[in-house]
């Protein structure tokens, strides 16, 4: 990267930005950057190589969903060998095939980089995710109706397959890191899949570079306060699941009725988690973002409802979850 002053200031400017979520100075161990070889990671590249050389290494993933997905990797070895930054090339050990197949990539994607992580011994993953990511997320989850923890959008600091993931560029535009990469002469390869109209996110992308008034900053800035909040409900949930959460094998009552409605409904999902998992219950199938509505109508009501393979009732304001009876047959 050219150590002009503009460079100088954007390192600096990286630098604060990773340390407000992890500090490299008093952790002497590799942070690894999860690089694809598009525009945003290879501008993060550039950015970490100027502010922590010689601390860091790269690990891009190759999915095996396209054909130029090999080539791309091996151009960032190639980068990764002219800044002196140790690479790795992670693949899955089987074919991604069937439905949901994006979903599959990111499940495997993680655990592959979760894996790479342990094995050098980073402590933190850093990923490229940045404004306009965050504002496309956001419109794309309020378009769904999401709730609070959906419109949280992307986190700056989350753990998946058991790694910490760390986003730095949430504040920074896509223009100005793409610049960041041109100034550097790094390679780079855009992705076809990012102007396909036929993805949602596309689509949004496309709503959001014609009406600059929509504000890109602005939303990124409204996510990160909701996650924030969500942050806060999270805690409060913790505190009360220890407080008042009586759990006896696959049985759990909670002291649920008196409380505002969304803490409810966040001890309610625990509360279904905590016994399909007691009762190893398989089937139906269950997400922590799935749709409890009619249930806790039904406990506000005072009446049973099921969902998810589990039952809930409510006697003297105490919430009950235990396993549903199985469904007679013939």
């Amino acid at each position: 990267m050219a150590t002009d002053a503009t460079a100088v200031d954007q390192i600096a400017r990286f630098t604060a930005d990773l340390t407000i979520l992890h500090d490299p100075s008093t952790d002497p161990a590799p942070i690894l950057l999860a690089v694809s070889g598009g525009p945003d990671s290879m501008a993060m590249l550039t950015l970490a190589a100027g502010a922590f050389p010689g601390r860091i290494a790269v690990a891009t993933v190759d999915h095996g969903l396209r054909p130029e997905a090999a080539d791309e990797a091996r151009m960032v070895a190639a980068h990764c060998a002219t800044l002196d930054v140790p690479h790795h090339i992670l693949r899955p050990d089987s074919a991604i095939a069937g439905a949901s197949i994006q979903a599959q990539a990111r499940e495997r994607r993680y655990a592959l980089l979760a894996a790479c992580a342990g094995a050098i011994g980073a402590p933190v993953i850093l990923t490229a995710h940045h404004a306009d990511d965050q504002a496309e997320t956001f419109l794309m989850r309020a378009a769904r109706g999401a709730g609070l923890a959906g419109l949280s959008g992307v986190r700056a600091r989350t753990v998946i397959a058991g790694a910490t993931i760390l986003r730095p560029l949430l504040d920074w535009r896509r223009a100005e890191l793409r610049r960041i990469v041109r100034r550097a002469e790094a390679p780079f390869v855009d992705d076809p899949a990012n102007s396909d109209p036929r993805h949602d996110r596309t689509r949004f992308r496309q709503l959001l570079d014609g009406h600059e008034w929509l504000g890109v900053a602005q939303m990124a800035r409204a996510a990160a306060q909701l996650a924030e909040a969500d942050a806060d409900l999270r805690a409060t949930v913790d505190w009360l699941w220890r407080e008042r959460a009586q759990i006896d094998g696959d049985n759990v009552r909670i002291g649920a009725a008196d409380l505002p409605r969304e803490l409810g409904r966040r001890l309610a999902r625990r509360a279904i988690g905590e016994v399909r998992a007691a009762a190893a219950i398989e089937a139906p199938t269950w997400s922590e973002a799935a749709n409890i509505e009619k249930l806790l109508d039904a406990l506000h009501d005072g009446r049973r409802a099921t969902q998810a393979g589990v039952i809930a009732s409510v006697r003297s304001g105490i919430w009950r979850f235990r396993p549903a009876p199985p469904r007679r047959t013939g």
